[in-house]
């Protein structure tokens, strides 16, 4: 097949968040013999990309896009058109043989573009992006215009007839049934990691012994990752274990910045470690010295739908996990002895961690290598990829015998 695969974010390298599954998608395609063309914003090394990943690489340029870009949102709304164009153009020389969408902003444009080629289409929402936005502050994400989007985004897949619908978790999947997609074109798919880049090390672990006790937290960090909850249990924490130290890995985004300032203030003595950016790559390094890893992200739809690539990788390194209790996460987790749940609150969050810190190291590391091992047995990229590709070819088949 001739696929055009459009995304929002750079293709590589990832930069965050759900960026990293593009990449492994895209080289099951290729293994396959599929021959791939990626739109996407403009990259560095883009002639090396292409060679490595023996991929047709179709660059947007007419601005910067990415997760750290300026004006973010406002270009995210305007993308989807120009991305469509960028795809229409291309397909004066190249006929596609099926669409694939990464993420609900590039789903919009593939949408249309289905109507147009008369092409099957796939579309994969890695989260529900505008549900987590209800708890961005009010003049950021004002109610009504909240309401609108979101009503939007989970329409997307009936307004546009998509062949398929991958979702990041079963929680998703569950409100695009409720908004009319039918369950047969639904497929969780849910979230992986790089068994090579995350690997449980035993060595690792015991020597982080040695070092203070570290919470850690990597990622994009949003208005919807450092709420209240993650203040005050920071702030409990810092109370009653004066030698714990707080990481967080990932860029200093505004939102972070905020979040140590207003820490400087609510708890000085607390001791807080920010990386800076950190690429993929190098993220385990990061987390591997830590005792515990946490999530606490505020309640909302887009947090409930999450399946939360941190827990995750935590799991693949062998680290506890303290999460507050999202629906997706719970509903996939609920029998992992290495993942706790508190209450949606900051004082119950620090007692878990208090809890974890708590516990004997050889219990923790007991817990730690079979809980590595089960998610690399359901969520390594290769697994996830497969599972994919194959509904893809699905997709296509289908199509040709109608």
């Amino acid at each position: 097949m001739r696929l055009a695969f459009l995304t929002h974010e750079p293709f590589y390298p990832p930069s965050g968040g759900g960026s990293a599954e593009a990449v492994y998608l895209v080289q099951e395609m290729v293994r396959r013999g599929h021959r791939v063309h990626v739109f996407c914003p403009q990259i560095a090394g883009a002639d090396e990309v292409r060679r490595r990943f023996d991929i047709e690489l179709h660059e947007f340029k007419a601005w910067r896009m990415g997760r750290y870009a300026s004006l973010r949102n406002f270009k995210y709304l305007l993308y989807p058109f120009f991305l469509q164009r960028l795809v229409q153009t291309e397909a004066r020389a190249t006929r596609f043989d099926l669409v694939f969408s990464q993420h609900t902003i590039s789903a919009v444009a593939a949408g249309r573009l289905r109507r147009r080629f008369r092409v099957p289409t796939v579309m994969n929402f890695l989260d529900y992006l505008t549900g987590f936005m209800e708890t961005w502050p009010r003049y950021l994400a004002p109610k009504p215009f909240i309401k609108a989007i979101t009503r939007y985004e989970l329409s997307l897949p009936s307004r546009y007839h998509a062949d398929a619908v991958f979702t990041v978790s079963d929680t998703l999947a569950d409100y695009f049934a409720d908004a009319g997609v039918p369950r047969d074109r639904l497929l969780p798919i849910y979230y992986g990691f790089d068994v090579e880049r995350f690997r449980f090390d035993e060595v690792a672990r015991r020597a982080a012994t040695a070092m203070p006790p570290a919470i850690v937290m990597h990622g994009s960090f949003d208005h919807h990752h450092l709420g209240r909850i993650a203040g005050e249990a920071l702030a409990h924490v810092a109370r009653n274990r004066g030698d714990v130290v707080f990481r967080f890995v990932g860029q200093r985004t505004p939102a972070l910045r905020a979040f140590v300032e207003r820490m400087r203030n609510q708890a000085p003595s607390a001791r807080i470690e920010c990386t800076g950016f950190v690429p993929y790559e190098e993220v385990a390094r990061h987390l591997e010295s830590a005792s515990v890893g946490m999530v606490p992200y505020e309640a909302s739809k887009g947090t409930h739908c999450a399946f939360v690539a941190k827990v995750v990788e935590y799991l693949a390194l062998g680290l506890p996990v303290v999460s507050t209790p999202l629906n997706s996460v719970q509903r996939y987790f609920e029998r992992e002895p290495l993942v706790r749940f508190s209450g949606f609150d900051g004082a119950s969050f620090g007692e878990t961690i208090l809890g974890w810190l708590a516990e004997p190291f050889e219990r923790r590391l007991a817990l730690g290598r079979p809980a590595s091992d089960r998610v690399k047995m359901a969520l390594d990229w290769q697994t996830i990829g497969r599972k994919a590709v194959d509904r893809v070819e699905q997709v296509q088949r289908t199509f040709l015998h109608e």
